[in-house]
């Protein structure tokens, strides 16, 4: 980590605390910064974070995000990527001039560590778990670390990397609104699809939030980008850094790509498709952006084979759960989006019972009609079970059934399997509705399959 003199005496403020917020106070303190931390929580007196934090002589303020704060003078902001800019605090800081960053942005400051950052609506976690382990296979010198979006803080993780180190950084289009001086090694652009516009407010302001994942970069650094539709093969051409495109549909052969049944890195053929354990199209995309930057960093073909076809897959994004009684059950429930559903649809041929549903953002799910078609059943709860019901509706589903939470949604799918089914929650919306991440909704999900088999 380089000890920066940029917030020495400085005053900042970190607004919203959870585990981002209490490794980038942590650090900014080693760095010499007067910190207040700010979250309209009220935590528990022996909340660990807490005490840690008043350990260090950093001041919390709890309860609610009062107005009065900014008289002290901030000279910056940290933001938790969740909170909007619309926020009153946010929007009087604003006002003022005063600068916002999101901790992945403070965390690039300090690193000695190169980073990779990958970005994209769908197959986020999936893509940076690949990368970070196949640029951890077989290394000389050092390690490759996961952190950001993925659930571990950067501010966290540039502490203990060295300069022999890598950091492959998962960054949501919250966290890259606040980017001004961050410039990954290599960015990876997944696709982009339609997302977080109660967040963003248009598409065209999500995208740009994504494109800030490019926006720094050089001639000297490599953009990986999906190239198989003509949207992000155009957004491609906004990066001055050297273009390397990974494609499923063959749209070009200058980086990674899908011939026939075989992945190859330009003329070289890495693996055959029926070697690689996770199933669906939007996998082959995933196994794609890693090889392209596994071959730029100068990775073998054996280093790459070896993560290729070991890799069981990332929890809650359509994990395998376990085959019980000839069905075959699998947590999707990082699936906060129409699109990442119809993804989890496409990636089976055997008849779904689907269990969908969670917090309503104000739109149809009129999308999700074709998708739905191959499904046998849908159980719905949550906040858009009306709305997804009309979708299930118009799909002419043969059984759908609705119900008050996931709880009752579990035992009830399972009644509706036959032998050789899958039963897959994939949500298709966030979980805020009742869970507070798609973590525990995944969670509550595996402990309601675990009770099936009791």
């Amino acid at each position: 980590m380089k000890l920066i003199q940029d917030y020495q005496n400085k005053k900042v403020l970190i607004v919203g605390l959870a585990k981002s917020g209490f490794y980038a106070a942590q650090l900014l303190q080693q760095l010499g910064a007067q910190v207040t931390v700010n979250d309209k929580q009220t935590l528990p007196n022996d909340d660990k974070s807490l005490v840690q934090l008043q350990q260090l002589g950093i001041q919390v303020i709890m309860g609610g995000h009062p107005l009065q704060l900014l008289d002290e003078d901030f000279s910056l902001i940290v933001k938790n990527p969740g909170i909007p800019y619309d926020n009153p605090l946010i929007k009087a800081a604003m006002a003022r001039k005063i600068p916002i960053i999101t901790e992945p942005e403070l965390a690039y400051e300090v690193s000695s560590a190169p980073m990779v950052c990958v970005t994209g609506t769908n197959g986020k976690t999936t893509t940076t778990t690949l990368i970070q382990l196949i640029l951890d296979q077989n290394r000389s010198a050092g390690h490759a670390y996961k952190a950001g979006n993925i659930g571990i803080p950067v501010s966290q993780v540039v502490q203990k990397a060295s300069a022999e180190d890598d950091i492959v950084v998962e960054m949501s289009s919250f966290q890259l609104l606040g980017v001004t001086q961050l410039r990954p090694k290599i960015a990876v652009l997944t696709n982009i699809y339609e997302a977080h516009l109660d967040y963003h407010k248009t598409r065209a302001n999500y995208i740009k939030a994504k494109m800030n994942i490019t926006k720094n970069q050089t001639a000297a650094d490599y953009f990986v980008v999906n190239y198989d539709q003509k949207e992000w093969r155009d957004l491609a051409q906004q990066s001055a850094a050297q273009i390397v495109p990974f494609s499923r549909l063959n749209k070009s052969q200058a980086g990674a790509y899908q011939k026939g049944n075989d992945l190859y890195f330009r003329d070289e053929k890495i693996i055959s498709i029926s070697e690689l354990p996770l199933p669906g199209k939007h996998n082959i995309e995933n196994y794609l952006a890693a090889i392209a930057v596994a071959k730029i960093y100068g990775k073998t073909k054996a280093d790459i084979c070896q993560v290729l076809t070991t890799f069981q897959g990332v929890k809650h994004r359509i994990q395998f759960v376990e085959k019980l009684a000839g069905r075959s059950i699998y947590n999707d429930s990082k699936a906060t989006n129409i699109e990442a559903t119809i993804v989890a649809l496409e990636a089976f041929s055997q008849p779904i019972v689907l269990i969908a549903g969670g917090l309503d953002r104000g739109f149809t799910f009129d999308k999700l009609v074709e998708p739905l078609k191959k499904v046998k059943a849908i159980i719905l709860y949550g906040q858009t079970k009306h709305l997804m019901a009309a979708a299930a509706q118009k799909a002419q589903i043969p059984t759908i059934k609705l119900v008050d939470n996931l709880d009752e949604a579990v035992p009830l799918a399972w009644s509706l399997t036959d032998p050789g089914d899958v039963l897959l929650l994939s949500p298709a919306a966030a979980s805020w509705d009742q869970f507070q991440t798609f973590e525990q909704r995944g969670d509550r999900f595996l402990n309601d399959i675990k009770k099936l088999g009791e």
